[in-house]
């Protein structure tokens, strides 16, 4: 059996493209998400996921648009942060 650097086992994945959500394992190695699914490979670390939303990058649900108006002429999302 493989190894990966991370597997997060058992969450709810949202794609990120719309899809419905499934249950099921993310492998990543090297900073790259290397299989979505039913993960056979071990993980150097592992996240036991269940009960929880798994979704690629990250999503910041906390934003303050409103003054950053006053100030950004691009209103650029912060995603761009990082």
């Amino acid at each position: 059996m493989s190894m990966v650097d991370l597997v997060i086992r058992g969450g709810v994945i949202y794609d990120g493209l719309g899809g419905r959500p499934q249950d099921g394992d993310v492998a990543v190695c090297d900073g790259k998400i290397v299989a979505v699914g039913k993960v056979g490979a071990l993980g150097r670390e592992e996240i036991d996921a269940r009960g929880h939303i798994v979704s690629p990058g990250w999503v910041d649900i906390h934003t303050h648009y409103d003054g950053q108006a006053t100030w950004d002429p691009r209103m650029q999302p912060s995603s761009n942060q990082g």
